[in-house]
């Protein structure tokens, strides 16, 4: 058994690197990991932050270095691939806005120095999506990739002793080109699984290279593997990371859908026994992290650790552990379970839950066969429970924490007085000062408005508001069933929103705020 556990901030000293997508997380040897460049926000990022797994320490190392344009080192890029050998870290490609990469960087992280490395041979083409591995100590292999007009299923070999790449001349049955695959090198072979194919299918297939040790004397050539058990469902975007006798793959995306093609973002954990040569799901104790794709997983001794990633609409910045049941870690999650939102101060907080996202994609689904075929279908759902403020039990002891001293020794008058003060609490509250144990009453509280004003105009039951707000942007949060199907970037329009349907203090109107945002 398995155990996700969030990364306290206790975990570590130092900063560790803001959230992003697309960089890479490279070990050098057991003493750090190397986390590079990404996208944030479309912003495209050349940073170096390291871990030192020894002293539990992030760090920002001073550079030096020389590139052909003078620039200490690589530009902003991500999608690139990176490879440790030795005591040195290997970039090569990756995207920078809408141009693809073809230049070829190391960085010394004995004296954290960039070297722009002129090559010989065959020099691959500029490319994003590509994947590569190291072959022993001195070699890299890359394979495929997207190079802004096509597909790619090249293969190519760099010697890092003489910095001269060979392009693979393979015979027979080859893969179809792909990008955003991974590629990982199992003794004598290179597998690669997954990725985005030629015209656009995202594919669930595994490879075998051989042909890429010297001493072997093999023809070089691919086999497809088909192995028993739970296989992954097609996806790209994912990490494969070696781990003992076993590969570890994580998240990445898909599609799904009938009519409408959308996006479906993993945080499944599939493990590819070496021992057994069949597919396993990995057990998992507890609750994974949110679903992502383009974030890294770095194998660190009996544990594995997750940053960053993106699911099509957040970036995040959180990091996570994955560690066996008798691990330290572990015994956080199983002595002292986490609530249903966590309130870990220094973290990023972003959670998605995919109940909530397939909901939201049956309904677009089921617009679209309505559109396509000329008829009606209705989604029968729960309806909305509202609770008064007086059954709201944890908004009453929210909100009687804030009058304190102030209550009447009687306690008379005490809802209405904790009413009003809690209120007049979120009015005066930004975003970033709401902790998060405030957010499910902050919410239900929101409904609760919302409900009141249109049963206060029209007369009407708890299902004509549904019909009432349906085309409407604004109090676009009032169909949540809980808290926990907030994201981060919510809670500031949540807020707003709560704000302009607040009663205003000593005003004749008791909705003013409202009447004006939407009637």
């Amino acid at each position: 058994m398995h155990y996700w556990v969030r990364a306290f901030a206790s975990d570590f000293s130092g900063t560790p690197p803001q959230p992003r997508s697309g960089h890479t997380a490279v070990p050098i040897g057991k003493s750090k990991i190397v986390v590079f460049g990404g996208l944030l926000d479309k912003k495209f990022l050349s940073d170096i932050t390291v871990y030192d797994i020894e002293n539990k320490l992030w760090f920002q190392p001073e550079c030096i270095g020389n590139g052909s344009d003078g620039q200490v080192g690589p530009s902003p890029r991500a999608f690139h691939v990176a490879v440790a050998i030795d005591c040195h870290m290997f970039i090569f490609g990756g995207r920078s806005g809408n141009r693809r990469l073809g230049d070829f960087w190391v960085l010394d992280t004995d004296i954290w120095q960039w070297s722009e490395l002129t090559s010989f041979g065959d020099l691959p083409s500029s490319r994003d999506f590509s994947a590569a591995s190291a072959i022993g100590n001195r070699k890299i292999v890359m394979y495929g990739g997207w190079d802004g007009k096509k597909w790619l299923s090249d293969v190519y070999i760099l010697d890092t002793i003489s910095l001269e790449w060979m392009e693979l001349s393979v015979t027979g049955s080859l893969p179809p080109p792909r990008c955003g695959h991974t590629a990982t090198m199992v003794e004598k072979r290179l597998l690669v699984f997954g990725g985005r194919g030629g015209g656009g299918p995202i594919m669930s297939d595994l490879w075998a290279l051989k042909g890429l040790i010297e001493e072997e004397n093999e023809t070089p050539g691919w086999t497809q593997l088909k192995l028993p058990g739970q296989s992954p469902s097609p996806r790209c975007g994912h990490t494969v990371t070696s781990g003992g006798h076993y590969l570890l793959l994580f998240g990445g995306h898909g599609t799904g859908g009938w009519l409408s093609r959308y996006d479906i973002y993993y945080n499944d954990c599939i493990v590819l026994d070496r021992l057994s040569a069949q597919w396993k799901r990995l057990p998992i104790g507890n609750d994974p992290p949110a679903a992502r794709a383009y974030h890294s997983l770095t194998h660190i001794g009996s544990r594995y650790l997750l940053f960053g990633g993106f699911d099509g609409k957040l970036t995040y910045g959180d990091i996570w552990w994955l560690v066996p049941e008798g691990d330290p870690i572990a015994k956080r999650f199983i002595e002292s379970p986490p609530k249903d939102i966590p309130d870990n101060k220094g973290m990023a907080a972003e959670s998605i839950q995919s109940s909530f996202k397939e909901s939201r994609r049956e309904n677009d689904t089921i617009a679209e066969l309505q559109r396509a075929l000329g008829i009606s279908v209705s989604l029968s759902s729960p309806v909305l429970q509202i609770i008064d403020e007086s059954e709201d039990k944890e908004f009453i002891e929210l909100g009687s924490r804030f009058i304190g001293e102030r209550v009447p020794s009687n306690n008379q008058g005490l809802p209405n007085q904790t009413i009003e003060l809690l209120r007049d609490h979120w009015r005066r509250s930004t975003p970033s000062s709401i902790p998060l144990k405030e957010l499910g009453p902050l919410l239900r509280d929101y409904q609760r408005l919302i409900s009141r004003h249109h049963l206060a105009n029209s007369g009407s039951d708890f299902q004509s508001i549904d019909s009432w707000l349906s085309g409407k942007e604004a109090y676009k949060f009032y169909h949540l069933k809980n808290v926990s199907q907030l994201r981060m970037n919510d809670i500031p329009k949540l807020l707003a929103e709560y704000k302009k349907i607040l009663p205003e203090q000593n005003a004749s109107g008791p909705r003013a705020g409202f009447e004006e945002q939407v009637l």
